[in-house]
């Protein structure tokens, strides 16, 4: 039996150290709770889904933005002994039934702002047997569903006498499935600490960080990075109900914020909007971005304008999901690099398993040279234990310990890790390996361009062409843009797009990546 504390136990034992330390701050209802506060809150919650019949190991459902209720049913659901299942409130209503469906939730929570989506799909949610609104401070509540607080309020404040262990799994958190549908990825509580407690270690966080909690907080790397990890220290967490520029700024000044974590591109809309208001940002002591590098002009402004400590990672909801890490003294001089194996994990370069058959199936230890590009796995203790109910997805994507990511890239001679592309994303044109990232990142160098995806098309001659799907900004034509990638030097010749198809806007999931399959479709 493993050590590590649950996740519930993480947040009773700060709150037995910190109790008067504020936990979480909650501008959009002018919340402000201490840690006893919260974890008691956390305690009712967990009584009141018990009393509502959910059992240990049942999964219940959060369709919710971020919110300071999501923050106490995500450990609630957790020291009930219940299964947490976040689910992405930007999907459509058939989406929505079909992740409840699979994980045959038994509870679903949801808003306001999520209402109408769960009110198109009601009669589709059998599986669903209570349904609570954590609006019902500020409005009505529906007549099929139960008050948040009203059911707080009548609940017990005494810890549940439930037996967890940190193998017990905590969650299943569904992939956002550019391909096809997404997977539900298990975790267990161990996970959540080890991880928890290795990106603070490595981010250099203590108990006074005053973090933003502005990504979504339905994905790990919001949950792990930040909530979880914040309260694993006592730590403070003010959390933004969604993603607005100049309320994201306006909160790093009113809390003296020290950290903030959005995706790469994501800065530079902050960027645009501190030159346009009355932004300090003294407070703020590390920045960190993600989702894919930063291109080198827009770090450098960031440094000048934020902070001149930086830094990313690497990983995904499978490994839980940091698995390499780029520390601020490393940035500069690694530029387009997302770190190193973290400690106790392990980064390799093997073959790429979209080119193997069934009688030759690439293995962990058909590993690449220094520098070659291939497919990128990975191997820590964070690591998923197995998609929800597909054992055949769960075998193929771990081999021996390693987690085949899909992912490819290579590594420098330092064990610095630059990722490029998706595998089945790759173009092959004439016998030649084309990564679409290697074009596109060069094409976004062009001052007209909004958005392009790089795709291959089918070509009797070269097996496929180079095209690029484009969302313009300012005016341009096809033909300035291939005179641009001629004149480019970090393109070669044959990486050049043979085509420009110019859209207004191009298919997207509902986390946001663009759908490169439609697109080839």
């Amino acid at each position: 039996m493993s050590i590590l504390p649950t996740v519930p136990e993480t947040l009773e034992r700060t709150a037995q150290k910190y109790p008067d330390r504020e936990a979480i701050v909650y501008p959009y209802k002018d919340i402000r709770w201490e840690y006893t506060e919260f974890n008691d809150k956390v305690t009712r919650f967990a009584n009141a889904i018990s009393n509502l019949g959910i059992d240990v190991d049942e999964c219940m459902s959060l369709f919710l933005k971020n919110s300071a209720e999501f923050a106490v049913a995500a450990y609630g659901t957790a020291r009930a002994g219940a299964v947490m299942n976040p689910v992405n409130y930007r999907l459509a209503p058939a989406d929505v039934v079909y992740i409840l469906g699979d994980c045959d939730s038994k509870l679903l929570l949801f808003e306001e702002d999520t209402r109408e989506t769960i009110e198109h799909c009601l009669d589709d949610l059998e599986m669903v047997e209570h349904f609570i609104f954590i609006d019902d401070d500020v409005t009505n509540t529906p007549e099929y569903a139960v008050g948040f607080h009203s059911l707080l309020a009548e609940s017990s404040s005494e810890t549940p006498t439930v037996e967890l262990n940190s193998e017990d799994q905590y969650i299943v958190a569904y992939t956002s499935g550019t391909t096809g549908r997404p997977k539900g990825v298990v975790h267990t509580h161990e996970d959540a600490t080890y991880h928890n407690m290795l990106y603070n270690g490595r981010k250099g966080i203590d108990f006074r960080e005053i973090g933003i909690s502005v990504m979504p907080m339905y994905h790990v790397a919001e949950l792990n990075c930040g909530l979880f990890a914040r309260a694993n220290l006592g730590a403070k967490s003010v959390i933004l109900h969604e993603f607005d520029a100049r309320r994201v700024l306006e909160m790093v000044d009113q809390e003296q914020a020290t950290y903030l974590f959005v995706a790469s591109r994501t800065w530079s809309e902050l960027l645009q909007t501190a030159e346009q208001i009355d932004f300090d940002g003294s407070s703020l002591a590390l920045g960190v971005y993600g989702a894919a590098p930063m291109p080198p002009s827009l770090l450098e402004q960031c440094m000048d304008v934020f902070t001149d400590s930086f830094a990313t990672a690497y990983g995904m909801t499978e490994m839980g999901p940091n698995a390499t890490f780029l520390l601020p003294f490393e940035v500069k001089e690694n530029l387009g690099s997302v770190g190193r194996a973290a400690p106790n994990h392990k980064v390799r370069i093997v073959q790429p398993t979209e080119s193997e058959s069934p009688e030759n199936m690439v293995s962990p230890d058909d590993t690449l040279e220094v520098g070659a590009i291939g497919e990128i796995v990975l191997q820590g203790p964070p690591m998923m234990n197995r998609y929800w109910k597909l054992p055949k997805e769960t075998e193929s994507a771990i081999r021996d310990g390693w987690f085949f990511t899909g992912d490819a890239g290579y590594l420098d001679e330092s064990g610095y890790l630059y990722l490029i592309d998706r595998i089945d994303d790759m173009i092959i044109s004439g016998g030649e390996n084309i990564y679409p990232t290697e074009v596109e990142n060069v094409l976004y160098q062009h001052e007209s361009i909004a958005e392009v995806a790089v795709v291959g098309e089918e070509n009797n001659e070269w097996g496929e062409t180079i095209v690029a799907y484009v969302v313009l900004s300012d005016e341009t034509t096809e033909e300035s843009l291939d005179a641009f990638c001629k004149q480019s030097p970090e393109l070669a010749d044959f990486k050049r797009p043979r085509a420009y198809y110019f859209r207004d806007e191009l298919p997207k999931n509902p986390s946001g990546k663009i759908q490169k399959f439609k697109l080839r479709d």
